[in-house]
């Protein structure tokens, strides 16, 4: 290895961002660059832990119709009942990874930035330790890149990457995780001390006139021979900073809902608010999934399985049975959630002794729409018991919309929305 590196030291660097003097940004320095790490440090494991928590949602464990993600071994080692309440959890838990992937892309951006020269160092590996570094950094580069891509893509409904989302977002999430574990380890000490060698108060009343480079350093981060200084480094903060917050106020409302539901602008499920009782958000249309007004019609039946004969009910039929009302939202996986809105129907647990099985461990719901995605999903008996977790029939008091599941649907409290089956036809309740 020494042999190796000593004859590439002997070779003259490739031109253009391989030398040194390539790079000239005055502000650019382990100072800045500690303070973009310092934020992503705080936000990149709670992006972490909230995309785990919604992968346990989805209850993978209870077979492949949930399972987004096969073959994952010990990386599910995590994995837990997911429970039915608070009625928020899912809501908030994505809520809060889709929007602060969002908030920290200008961050994000803004670290690559100030790191690009050790993208380009000359010779690539100076010993074991540098390589392990370099490989690192690479994985760390590429993982986040590929990350916040594909995240922001499937957000806005626009995913084009060749296979399924989640399989790609939740391989990439562990090796950018741990890229990102080793790279703190290697860097942490000397994070801190760049930290502790400039005042961030100073800084920021530093204005353009008296901005200077940071003293030259041993990473190669300050300019050999910096430029004249174009923007001061409280000015790089501030751009950043606002950037994020714009990002906020665009993005947020989407989840947090009220009055700031209308300046949600990059959220695809914000626009066009339609009136009335169905009038809130969709994520696919019956159209958009081969769902027609015949499929629903008067032959429909909902069949009902379980320790005894098959059962087959008309809608009719079911509205003559004694009905539940739930406030609940819906809270999808591109970070969107509905208010509450009144759900009418019957209990699952109600259905589940009707079929035979009160104490059912899990219930197969399967809908009328092609085989696809999330046409049908397993839900676990917590779930099932829990006395919000209905077969809707109305929803703030009127009919279901054909595109909001008519003639029955699933909602139950804490559960992906997709999980929340529309059209549905049969229930299997299992023990």
């Amino acid at each position: 290895m020494s042999a190796v590196v000593q004859r590439l030291e002997r070779v003259p660097a490739p031109p253009g961002p391989f030398r040194p003097g390539f790079w000239r940004s005055p502000i650019r320095g382990p100072w800045l660059t500690s303070v973009f790490g310092l934020v992503l440090l705080v936000g990149i494991p709670v992006l972490f832990v909230t995309g785990a928590l919604s992968y346990a949602a989805y209850n993978p464990g209870l077979g492949p119709l949930n399972d987004q993600t096969p073959g994952k071994g010990p990386l599910g080692f995590y994995l837990f009942d997911w429970p039915a309440g608070p009625t928020w959890l899912y809501r908030v838990t994505q809520g809060v990874h889709v929007t602060l992937g969002v908030v920290l892309v200008p961050v994000v951006l803004a670290k690559l930035w100030s790191v690009i020269p050790k993208l380009f160092e000359w010779p690539p590996a100076r010993g074991a330790a540098h390589a392990l570094e370099r490989l690192s950094l690479l994985m760390l580069v590429g993982g986040a890149v590929f990350e916040f891509a594909t995240g922001i893509l499937n957000i806005q409904l626009h995913y084009v990457f060749p296979g399924s989302f989640y399989t790609l977002h939740f391989y990439g999430a562990w090796v950018f995780i741990a890229a990102f574990a080793v790279h703190v380890a290697l860097r942490l000490g000397r994070m801190l001390r760049a930290l502790n060698s400039r005042s961030l108060l100073r800084e920021l009343r530093t204005g353009l006139a008296d901005t200077r480079p940071e003293p030259p350093d041993a990473e190669g981060l300050v300019a050999v021979a910096p430029a004249p200084p174009t923007i001061a480094r409280r000015g790089a903060l501030a751009l950043v900073g606002a950037g994020s917050l714009v990002l906020f106020a665009v993005t947020a409302g989407q989840s947090l809902g009220g009055r700031l539901r209308p300046t949600a602008l990059l959220a695809p499920h914000n626009r066009d608010p339609q009136e009335g009782p169905n009038g809130f958000q969709i994520n696919k249309t019956a159209a958009s999934v081969g769902v027609s007004a015949a499929m629903v019609g008067p032959d429909w039946r909902l069949e009902l399985h379980g320790a005894g004969p098959v059962q087959a009910f008309t809608r009719e039929q079911l509205l003559a049975m004694g009905r539940h009302s739930a406030r609940l939202p819906i809270a999808c996986v591109e970070g969107w959630s509905t208010e509450d809105q009144l759900w009418s129907g019957l209990r699952l647990a109600d259905l589940a002794a009707l079929a035979g099985l009160p104490d059912a461990a899990s219930v197969l719901v399967e809908s009328v729409q092609p085989p696809g995605p999330y046409a049908s999903v397993v839900l676990r008996g917590n779930q099932i018991r829990e006395p919000r977790s209905l077969l809707a029939l109305h929803v703030n008091g009127a009919d279901l919309s054909l595109d909001h599941g008519y003639p029955a649907r699933v909602i139950v409290p804490a559960n992906p929305g997709v999980n929340n089956t529309k059209w549905v036809r049969r229930l299997t309740f299992r023990t």
